[in-house]
C-alpha cells in the first residue's frame, strides 16, 4: 500500500453509488468508434455471459458491501442486443447483492434498429426506466457516412416507441461532421429538440487513433471542421439548447432542470461506482482508500477470468491524494455546477493556487460563485483541457 493515500473520509464519502455494466458486442463497428466494442458473427452465449456478470457482481459486492445503489447504467457496445431476460438477470443480481434505492435510475443504451426497438417493452418490464438511444444523426446521408445501420425514419420511430414506454429517455447526436454547416446543424438540432423529452447528448466528432476515420483523415480523405468552425458550431449548440430549455449541465450533455442523467453525475462528481463486464472501469472505496479498477477488455478472456477467479479485474490501483484530486478537477470542471475548492483541498492536501485562479478569472475562463464553487464559464468550456491543466499544475 502506498504511503499517504488515505485522504479525509469526508472528502471521499458521497451518498451516491452507481453500478456500470458493460455489454461489449455490436452488430458492426462504427468507423469513428474507439470504445471497447466487438463484432461477433457467431451467436453470443448470453446465458454463459449472464452467469459471468452475476459472478463478477457478487465478487465486487463482497469487496464493497453495504452500498445503496442509486443508479445503474447498462452501456456498451450495444446492450439492446441482449434479450430482456438477460437484462433482468443482471438487474436481479445487483438487487440481491446490494440494497437498491426505491428511486434508482436504471439506464440502458440502445440502437434504433427496428428489431431492437420491439424489445423496449421487455426492457421496461425487466426494470429499465431510462433509455439512451444512439441516434447520432437525423438524415440518411449523414447516418451512412457515420457507418450507422439504421435510417433516420427508424431513429424517429425508435424515439416514438421510447416516448410511449419510458418516462425518461435521451438520445445522442454527433455534430461537427465533415461538410456540416452551422445552418444545417441548427436545423437538425431544432428537429432533435422537438423529439426530445428532457435530455440530449451532443458530441463533437473527434478523430481517434486506431479508427477507420483516423486512417481516412491521415490520408487526406476526411476533413472535419477547423477550430473556428468547430467553435461556431459549439456556440450555436449552447444558444439553441438554452433557448429551448435544455441548458448544458455538462460540456456535452443538455437537460431540463432535474432531468440530468444521475448515473453520469456519479462519475463527474467523483462519487463511487462499480465497473462490471469486459473493459469496465470502477472507482470503489475500500477501508477509506479509493481504488481505480479495470477489467479485461476482451470479452471471451474476461469471461474465462471470471469463471476461474470470480472477477475479470486486471487493474486495481490505490489512488494517491494527488491522483484523487486531479480526477476530481478533471471530471468536476466538465459540469456547469463546477467544483468545491474545499473538497479539492481535502483530497489533495493543498489548496488550488490562488494566483492561477486569479489569472483564469481575469481571462474570463472561470468564475467563483457566491457559495465558493469554482466553475468554468461558457467561453471557457471550449478551452477546458487547458483550464484543467493550468489549475492542476
Amino acid at each position: 500500500m502506498l504511503a499517504g493515500v488515505r485522504p479525509a473520509m469526508t472528502a471521499l464519502s458521497q451518498s451516491a453509488f452507481g453500478v456500470y455494466v458493460h455489454w461489449p458486442f455490436c452488430l458492426s463497428k462504427c468507423p469513428y468508434c474507439d470504445f471497447n466494442s466487438h463484432v461477433r458473427h457467431a451467436e453470443i452465449d448470453e446465458e454463459r455471459f449472464l452467469r459471468g456478470f452475476v459472478r463478477e457482481i457478487e465478487t465486487t459486492a463482497a469487496r464493497a458491501p453495504g452500498r445503496v445503489v442509486s443508479s445503474i447504467f447498462l452501456g456498451g457496445g450495444t446492450p439492446s442486443l441482449m434479450q430482456p431476460a438477460t437484462v433482468g438477470g443482471i438487474l436481479d443480481a445487483i438487487s440481491r447483492c446490494w440494497p437498491v434505492a426505491a428511486d434508482c435510475e436504471v439506464s440502458m443504451e440502445a440502437n434504433p434498429t427496428s428489431v431492437e426497438a420491439t424489445r423496449f417493452l421487455g426492457y421496461r418490464a425487466a426494470g429499465v426506466n431510462r433509455l439512451s438511444i444512439g441516434v447520432q444523426a437525423l438524415d440518411d446521408a449523414s447516418l451512412q457516412a457515420l457507418g450507422r445501420m439504421h435510417s433516420a425514419q427508424e431513429a424517429r420511430e425508435a424515439i416514438a416507441i421510447a416516448r410511449a414506454i419510458f418516462q425518461r429517455y435521451s438520445f445522442d447526436l454527433i455534430y461537427a461532421r465533415p461538410d456540416q454547416t452551422p445552418a444545417q446543424w441548427g436545423d437538425e438540432l431544432r428537429l432533435a429538440i422537438a423529439e426530445a423529452a428532457e435530455h440530449l447528448s451532443l458530441y463533437q466528432l473527434t478523430i481517434e487513433q486506431g479508427t477507420p476515420f483516423y486512417g481516412l483523415y491521415s490520408a487526406g480523405k476526411l476533413t472535419p471542421p477547423d477550430e473556428a468552425l468547430g467553435r461556431e458550431l459549439y456556440d450555436l449548440t449552447q444558444e439553441i439548447c438554452a433557448q429551448h430549455g435544455l441548458p448544458a449541465y455538462e460540456i456535452s450533455n443538455h437537460a431540463r432542470p432535474g432531468a440530468e442523467c444521475r448515473h453520469n453525475l456519479v462519475y463527474w462528481r467523483g462519487q463511487e461506482y462499480a465497473g462490471i463486464g469486459p473493459g469496465a472501469h470502477g472507482r470503489i472505496d475500500i477501508d477509506g482508500i479509493r481504488h481505480a479498477t479495470a477489467t479485461e477488455r476482451r470479452p471471451e478472456a474476461w469471461l474465462m477470468r471470471v469463471e476461474t477467479s470470480g472477477d475479470g479485474v486486471t487493474t486495481d490501483d490505490a489512488l494517491t491524494r494527488s491522483e484523487l484530486a486531479d480526477e476530481y478537477l478533471l471530471m468536476g470542471l466538465r459540469l456547469a455546477e463546477g467544483i468545491d475548492p474545499l473538497r479539492y483541498q481535502a483530497l489533495a492536501g493543498r489548496p488550488l493556487d490562488p494566483a492561477r485562479i486569479a489569472v483564469l478569472r481575469d481571462e474570463g475562463a472561470i468564475v467563483i460563485d457566491a457559495d465558493g464553487r469554482l466553475r468554468v464559464t461558457q467561453s471557457g468550456f471550449p478551452l477546458l483541457d487547458a483550464v484543467v491543466a493550468d489549475l492542476a499544475a
